[in-house]
């Protein structure tokens, strides 16, 4: 079988490289219709359309799932023009996979009842399209400093069915504020109130709207999406209330219709007041209303970067960069994230307290690599119970250490801290190393260098159930046992996925157990062409 991979590689190579000589010699002539080719199956209405929206206003969709294909209508022909141009330049990517954008031989996109863009799920989409492109077009003309308007003449409701959005925050792994949150939501519609909380250890809120129109763009246009790159992901729905009471005005609750309510917290949150401060008006002003050359960046960018989508529209699968008109480049730094996040952008942790007896620089890669991709590991010659690990992206770097410092690792109880090293650096020849420094950059054990990785969204502290896969179906549940068994691991508990058994749980007798048992076990060799794959699972059994 281990010849079959290259072989089925060059086919793909092949194949691809096939696909884009036909794409290019079939551009087409310009035309408002656009059609966008190998999209998967699962694709909605609305991916469609918020692949369009930055470039204009979008009047039609049309979705072929059995044909994984799509066509989109543009308001003015310049907009398509912009659009198939600058994905000429880079892939467009909806769920992880690349899509093909060209011009259409239709001029205009004429369906009916027994079309897909009949379905209430197109109609909503194109409504919030369409409300997003009145907004963008209120403010070119109202400044920049424009406050959206309520759409019911100018009055506001203090409440209605559906004007209310629960917001659940997932993979928080960074503080989110509530100015931050006004700053993503006044984009759509005027923000009455908001109250955040905690449950079920999750951090929530509640947002209202003046009217529905106003929510129901917020929520299409933004459930699902990060934050910050990779993680805080938005989970959005319509909560039951239809009014919100809000008692103070401090960091947890705002009523932005009257700022006259206290803090109910003393001195505390004096700063605190319902009105904005110049430094946070000026940061809400520019997160939500930032233009380039005269057109208004997607509704989803942020200061100086891009709302990162999880399905990776975009470049590098990280969100559209902000542009003027025509003058569009992958290049632009506005890749990353909706702002940047609240802390340093270090990528090198300072790891001590280790046991040096048993760390080696290949557990050290295994066990970070639970968090991000890591780079380089150096033991430190002459401290052999610390180290310096650098991971590929800051965000990385911190997951790491939220998780695992004072952690156990071989009986120690492991410190984990950003180091004032910018990089790790590679022992010169003739200098004494031992063996003590390696650099991981081109490991294939990585399990995030993949945009989107889906992996992100299964990332847990440690615990004391692991989660195994890659498992091949000739490999037994008493044969997973007894290669835990012969490395010195007791197993308390074993449970295959029930509708698939390539996945499994395996709890250990302790945490102390876990961590070991991921170190030794990740990338054993199952058979001649499996590999197990171990990380932390929130899961007991």
């Amino acid at each position: 079988m281990a010849p079959a991979a290259p072989h089925h590689a060059d086919n793909n190579n092949q194949d691809s490289a096939a696909k884009k000589v036909k794409l290019e010699q079939n551009v087409g002539k310009p035309s408002r219709v656009i059609h966008i080719r190998n999209i998967p199956n699962e694709t909605t209405e609305a991916e469609i359309i918020q692949l369009g929206l930055p470039f204009g206003r979008v009047t039609n969709v049309l979705v072929l799932k059995g044909k994984n294909q799509a066509f989109l209508e543009m308001a003015e022909e310049i907009s398509a023009v912009a659009m198939v141009a600058y994905f000429g330049g880079c892939v467009a990517q909806l769920r992880g996979r690349a899509v093909y954008v060209q011009f259409s031989n239709h001029k205009e996109l004429k369906t009916d009842q027994t079309h897909s863009n009949a379905s209430a799920s197109a109609q909503a989409a194109l409504q919030a399209a369409q409300v997003i492109s009145n907004s963008a077009g209120a403010a070119l003309v109202a400044g920049a400093g424009a406050a959206l308007q309520p759409a019911n003449g100018g009055t506001e409701i203090q409440g209605g069915p559906n004007t209310v959005l629960r917001v659940i925050i997932e993979h928080m792994l960074y503080p989110i504020v509530l100015d931050v949150l006004y700053s993503i939501f006044q984009r759509y519609g005027k923000v009455l109130k908001i109250v955040t909380f905690t449950k079920n250890n999750s951090f929530q809120a509640l947002i209202q709207y003046p009217d529905t129109v106003s929510a129901q763009t917020a929520k299409t246009a933004l459930d699902g999406q990060n934050i910050y790159n990779g993680c805080c992901t938005l989970r959005i729905d319509y909560s039951k209330m239809t009014c919100l009471n809000v008692k103070y005005n401090n960091d947890k609750s705002r009523d932005y219709t009257n700022p006259t309510l206290p803090s109910g917290d003393g001195d505390a949150h004096q700063l605190l007041t319902s009105e904005l401060t110049p430094q946070r008006a000026r940061l809400a002003l520019a997160l939500a209303s930032r233009m380039s050359g005269g057109v208004l960046a997607p509704p989803f960018l942020g200061l100086g970067s891009g709302l990162a989508s999880p399905y990776g529209v975009g470049v590098g699968g990280v969100g559209l960069p902000a542009f003027g008109a025509l003058t569009l480049t992958p290049a632009s730094p506005a890749l990353r994230a909706l702002a940047a996040p609240p802390m340093p952008l270090a990528t090198v942790l300072l790891v001590s307290n280790l046991n040096e007896e048993m760390v080696t620089p290949d557990a050290l890669f295994t066990l970070f690599g639970v968090y991000g991709d890591v780079q380089r590991v150096k033991i430190l010659y002459n401290k052999k119970d610390s180290a310096l690990i650098q991971m590929a992206e800051p965000h990385q770097a911190h997951l790491a250490m939220t998780h695992m410092d004072k952690l156990r690792v071989f009986g120690k109880a492991m410190r984990v801290m950003l180091s004032k090293h910018q990089t790790v650096q590679l022992p010169k020849e003739g200098q004494p190393d031992a063996g003590l420094t390696r650099d991981y950059s081109q490991s294939p054990l990585h399990r995030f260098k993949k945009p989107g990785s889906k992996n992100y969204q299964n990332i847990y502290p440690p615990s004391a159930t692991l989660h195994l896969s890659n498992i091949p179906a000739t490999v037994s549940e008493e044969d997973i046992k007894e290669a835990f068994t012969k490395r010195g691991f007791t197993i308390k508990a074993f449970k295959f996925f029930p509708k698939d058994r390539k996945m499994a749980l395996v709890q250990l007798m302790s945490i102390d157990d876990a961590v070991a048992a991921l170190i030794k076990m990740h990338n054993y060799q199952l058979s001649e062409s499996n590999h197990l794959r171990v990380s932390f699972s929130k899961s007991s059994i």
